[in-house]
Order: structure tokens, then sequence, then C-alpha cells
């Protein structure tokens, strides 16, 4: 039959279907009765193949469905249901204000033995302002913990605080606040603003023991820099480099009456690779000096045995209050870390204005102090726990009956100023009061990695000078050298 409804019926896929249908009913069309049976069947064809090309065409207009995720029906509802906890999750900490907030912090508990000092015990949380500032009682036996807030604008906001072991106690006596700093994106987040409290950047060793691989501190960190910077100043990264620098109070949150100038702080570092770098810092301007505050009445001279003045001098414990002079301090520093090797160093240079320890013997006027040293460290790892230590440091210290950075009084705990230098057991008139002693230090030490938030480690020390200076508090009497062991548990998360 070739007829033009048959020619319609080929224009679709539908309609090929209907055709189909309809030439296998041919023998039963041609077995009706009349012509207008004929025709009514073929009408009711004809509409049932309009419907099915309506569905097709409704079907092929709607969007395709979504790919499912191989999940149940309730699997995909519990999932619904986590997303919008998350979401809720999420909204609630960004109200609170814990979006970029990140808590951090340590312990270290320490048991330390001096043997000139006749003391062994443990040290933790004791106040560094209540025994002074000395090798064998620097910033170890801490309890710390650190906030530090990054905003959405890459504003970054810093508060640590160290009871009785930070910063904040060893020029203030009372603050807990070890470093409370920010740090503004400026032109990009490589160039910021900085400002507040920030503990001294310079030399090769760090103060918190989490980034340090003995227990004590070098030479230099503990007499020859400073403690830290109250000020502002700018940070940029640029490819290798990273420069800081700040206009700044030193060692001090607030200048006294007459001082009116601040010191410019810098530190500059290098990565010239993957393994190695180096940096250098300096310190220029005015800075704290106890030596200008102390007059007459307050300075006590060393007498020997026949009550003869001795020229040495040391400064009466209720002096408190300090005028400022000008200093200039530089060191310089580098590492080598590859493998299971790690070596460091460090050259400093410093001198201050009326700062040393011997005034001059003819007219009594203060003179000034200078002093240079250098710090080296190597360690190897025996085995991926398990660390040796070896740290050599050298400071030399004679000019003017010696004088270093806060320390313009003489100090036979931490071997500072003139000593026995005739050797006859006592610092009498036999002494040169104007020739300080130059000192050295030898350290060896063990640090081994229990788990990822725990070190153990021991530390034995020998101290030496170049004229016996170390007070023998028991059997009294001066060395020329002394001894230390250390050991601590460090815990941080």
């Amino acid at each position: 039959m070739n007829t033009p409804f048959r020619g319609a019926l080929l224009k679709s896929p539908v309609a090929l279907a209907a055709a189909v249908l309809m030439a296998a009913l041919t023998p039963g069309l041609a077995h009706a009765d009349t012509q207008s049976e004929l025709l009514q069947e073929l009408r009711a064809l004809k509409a049932r193949v309009a419907e099915l090309e309506k569905k097709v065409a409704d079907q092929a207009a709607q969007p395709a469905p979504a790919a499912q995720p191989g999940m149940t029906t309730e699997q995909l509802q519990d999932f619904n249901r986590i997303a919008v906890k998350a979401e809720a999750l999420e909204d609630a900490r960004d109200m609170a204000g814990f979006k970029g907030l990140k808590v951090s912090g340590y312990m270290d508990p320490t048991y330390i033995y001096n043997r000139l000092q006749h003391r062994g015990g443990f040290q933790f949380l004791n106040n560094v302002s209540d025994d002074g500032y000395n090798y064998d009682n620097s910033y170890f036996g801490a309890a710390v913990i650190d906030f530090t807030k990054e905003t959405d604008g890459g504003s970054r906001w810093r508060l640590t605080l160290a009871p009785n072991r930070g910063v904040g106690t060893v020029f203030n006596g009372e603050s807990p606040v070890h470093e409370a700093s920010v740090s503004i994106p400026l032109t990009d987040l490589q160039t910021r603003f900085i400002a507040g409290q920030i503990p001294d950047w310079s030399g090769y060793e760090y103060l918190q023991p989490t980034l340090n691989k003995l227990i004590t501190h070098n030479l230099l960190f503990d007499f020859t820099l400073p403690t830290a910077y109250t000020g502002a100043g700018l940070e940029v990264a640029s490819g290798k480099w990273l420069t800081k620098a700040m206009v700044a109070n030193v060692n001090t949150s607030k200048r006294p009456s007459g001082n009116t100038a601040p010191a410019l702080a810098y530190r500059v570092d290098y990565a010239k690779g993957e393994f190695q770098g180096f940096g250098f810092a300096g310190v220029h301007g005015r800075l704290p000096n106890f030596s200008e505050a102390i007059t007459t009445s307050s300075l006590t001279e060393l007498v020997d045995a026949s009550g003869t003045g001795l020229g040495i001098y040391s400064a009466s414990q209720d002096v408190v209050a300090q005028k400022d002079s000008l200093a200039n301090l530089f060191e310089f520093d580098a590492y080598f870390i590859r493998g299971d090797w790690t070596v460091q160093g460090q050259l400093s240079y410093g001198q201050q204005r009326k700062a040393a320890i011997t005034p001059d013997p003819v007219t009594g006027e203060l003179r000034d102090a200078e002093w240079y040293g250098l710090s080296t460290l190597v360690a190897y790892k025996f085995e991926p726990r398990l660390e040796g230590t070896v740290r050599y440091d050298y400071l030399n210290n004679r000019k003017n009956g010696g004088g270093l950075l806060g320390y313009t009084a003489a100090d036979n705990r931490n071997g500072i100023g003139p000593g026995d230098q005739n050797g006859d057991g006592v610092i009498d008139s036999g002494d040169d009061a104007n020739r300080g002693v130059n000192r050295q230090a030898l350290s060896f030490g063990l640090s081994y990695l229990f788990n990822l938030n725990t070190t153990f480690k021991v530390e034995y020390r020998l101290d030496r000078a170049s004229a016996a200076i170390f007070e023998d508090v028991r059997l009294g009497g001066y060395k020329k050298t002394n001894q230390l062991f250390g050991a601590s548990v460090l815990v941080s998360f």
C-alpha cells in the first residue's frame, strides 16, 4: 500500500513502528466487512501514533536526570542532612571568630645541676625576675600557649603567653606576655606592616625549646643579644629574601623620662637553596644602660682583706632606674641542613657607650663596653629519632673590665667582669680591674623523639673563663671552670 498516509508514518521512528504494526494487522484488515470499519481502524491507529509522538517530544524537552551517586534513598537523605549540618557548623565557627584561629603550645619541665652553685633540682615556671637571667636559668622550664589568627584579608594576630618564663618577665618582671603582635598586608601579602611586642630575631638559635636541639642557649644568645622589641615596622618577602625592620624600644615596653629616640632593629634572611642559607641582624640606637643610672651611693666597691679598694664596683640590688646610651649590635649567622647533618654558626659584635663594668681608674668616668664572639653547632641523627649535638661558644669581653648588653656590673655566676687573674684564690688589688675575662662554653647533648609530640633531652655543658671568676658558693673562692648537667621532657601540640 503506497499511500500519503504511509509516507507520513515513515517520517519518524514512532511512525515507522506504527507502520510495522499496521503491516502485521493487514491480514486482519482484509477480513473487515466494510470499507467504513477499515477507515475507523486507520483513524484509531493514527490517533495512537500522534499520542506516542507527543510523549516522545515531551521527554526530549525535559532536562537529563542527575547522575545517581550510587547510594540508596536513605543514604542520600543522610548525606543531605550531613551537608546541612556541616554548613551550619561553618556558619557557627565564623560567627564565633574561630575561622583562621590556631592554638598551639608546649611544656618542658627541666632538671638542672650547677656544680659551683651547689644547686640541683627541677626548674618549672619559676619567675626569672626573682633570680635574674642567667645561662642556667634562661627560658627553659616553661608552659607556653600560643594563639594565632588570620583573617580573610590576610591580617595576622598573635598572642603568646609564657607566665614567669617569657621575654615580658625578663624585662618587665611581671608580664606573662611573651609576644603580642599584628601583621597587616599592605600592597600585597608579601609586604606587611608589623607592630607590637616581638621577641628578638637575631642569631641562629631560637628562644623556644621546640626549635632548639639543646636545653641551654649559647653565650651570644644569653649575653649579647636584645630580649625583645616594642614598636612598628615592615616585613617584606621577595623571592629568596625576607627582610624585617622596626623602629622600636629595645628591652622595654615604655621608655623612661628623658629618652625620646627609639632604636632601629632589622633582620635579613636569604634562603640560598633547599638546604642552606644565611642571615644578618642589627640594632642601632639608644638602649637601656643601668651603669648610667648608678650613682656613687648605689655602687659598692670591692675591697681585699686589708680593706684596700680594688676599683671593681657592683651595683646595689635596689637600683631599678636606668638611662639609655648609644649601642651598635651586629651579627651574621648561617646554616646547612641536609639529611642527618645540621651545621649552624654565628658571629657577633657589639658596643655600648658608658656600659663597661670598670670606671676609669683616674677620673672615675664610665667607659664604653665592647665585645665580640662566635658560636657554632653541629648535629647528627644516629637514627631518625635519636640526634647528637655539639656546640662551642667563644666570647671576648676583655675591654674596660668587661661589660655586655644588660650586664654592667661584675657577675660571678655567669662569669662576666674582672676575675682572679693572679691565681691567689681571691679577687683583690693584685688583679687588673681593667681587664675582663673571656668566656668559652662547650656543650654535648642528646635528644630522643619519643613520639610526634614528645622529646627527651639531656645536656652536659662545660663553661670556662680566662681567669677564675665562677664563685664556688659551698667552698668559697673562685674557679676558672664550671660544669652543668640538664635534662628535660618537651611536650608540644
